[in-house]
């Protein structure tokens, strides 16, 4: 009996390390498919390399704001996560509130919440490690 068991546990930690050591050569799945999806669902305001509208601080003939770049010349990396996720689910008006009018949409029931996952992590995965370590921090805080 204690052959057989030897056996099994050497086959399942030589399984358990060919499935970590496969891991490592796929590329992660949140960069690839955040990659195309946020091409796919954000770039045509934000950008394909994530540099906003120009003149984004300043209010366009609508009155309401041009999108932000998400790359560290924007803001998104001063926000914690669940704020961000909420922000892409609900869109920014239903989140900041008080009358608050923005082009961004939301995109409950377009995207899943790991694909907005996913999309936050691309983004983030572009930023240096000053503002992500900045980020990490903030959504610390915020309990996430």
């Amino acid at each position: 009996m204690k052959g057989k068991a030897r056996i099994a546990m050497a086959v399942g930690a030589g399984a358990v390390a060919l499935a970590a050591g496969g891991l490592l050569l796929w590329p992660s799945v949140p960069e690839a498919d955040g990659r195309a999806l946020y091409l796919d669902n954000c770039a045509s305001c934000h950008g394909a390399a994530l540099e906003g509208q120009p003149d984004w601080r300043r209010p366009g003939p609508s009155g309401r704001l041009p999108a932000p770049p998400h790359d560290a010349s924007g803001h998104t990396w001063h926000h914690p996560d669940r704020v961000l996720r909420e922000i892409v689910r609900r869109g920014s008006a239903a989140v900041v509130g008080q009358g608050y009018e923005s082009d961004m949409p939301g995109f409950e029931g377009i995207l899943t919440d790991a694909e907005i996952d996913a999309i936050l992590d691309y983004i983030k995965s572009t930023w240096p490690d000053r503002e992500r370590s900045f980020q990490s921090r903030v959504t610390e805080a915020d309990g996430g």
